[in-house]
């Protein structure tokens, strides 16, 4: 099985801005819209939201995206490609693929991204150590670096 997942997402006409195409605000939404289906997507043992206990929740620490083509209004359904690029101690790394259409075939990529994701106690605000089940479903996810044209974090 890949480790990237296609998640399809259906553009809305509200997402176009003055310009004429998917502002880049939206990019961020699409981004966590597609990281929610798939930490929500039933496995045997269950997913991996279901995983994490109610003392605990997973942040956003850090999103980077480099945009690479303009994204316009479509009714034919544009993707989201996700993987994770590493695992941590607490954390975890996410990479994205935003294309115009769920066919990767002649399909273009308008923008590239990456998150760090952080597991916090919910009573102290600290993060906290993923457990052995929850590292097992990202690293099952594992997938290559995210092509940033510029180094991250230069």
């Amino acid at each position: 099985m890949s480790p990237v997942h296609t998640l399809p997402l259906q553009l809305r006409f509200g997402d176009e801005d003055s310009y004429g195409h998917v502002n880049n605000v939206r990019f961020l939404q699409f981004l966590e819209d597609a990281r929610v289906l798939l930490m929500s997507r039933p496995r045997p043992g269950g997913s991996f939201l279901d995983l994490i206990d109610p003392d605990h929740y997973t942040l956003v620490g850090r999103q980077e995206i480099e945009y690479r083509a303009p994204l316009n209004f479509s009714t034919t359904p544009a993707a989201v490609d996700l993987w994770v690029t590493g695992v941590g101690g607490s954390s975890f790394d996410l990479g994205y693929a935003v294309r115009d259409r769920v066919d990767a075939e002649g399909s273009t990529t308008s923008a590239i991204a990456a998150t760090t994701m952080v597991l916090v106690s919910r009573s102290t605000g600290r993060p906290v150590r993923l457990s052995g089940p929850q590292k097992d479903i990202l690293s099952s996810w594992a997938g290559p670096a995210v092509p940033f044209r510029r180094a991250r974090g230069k």
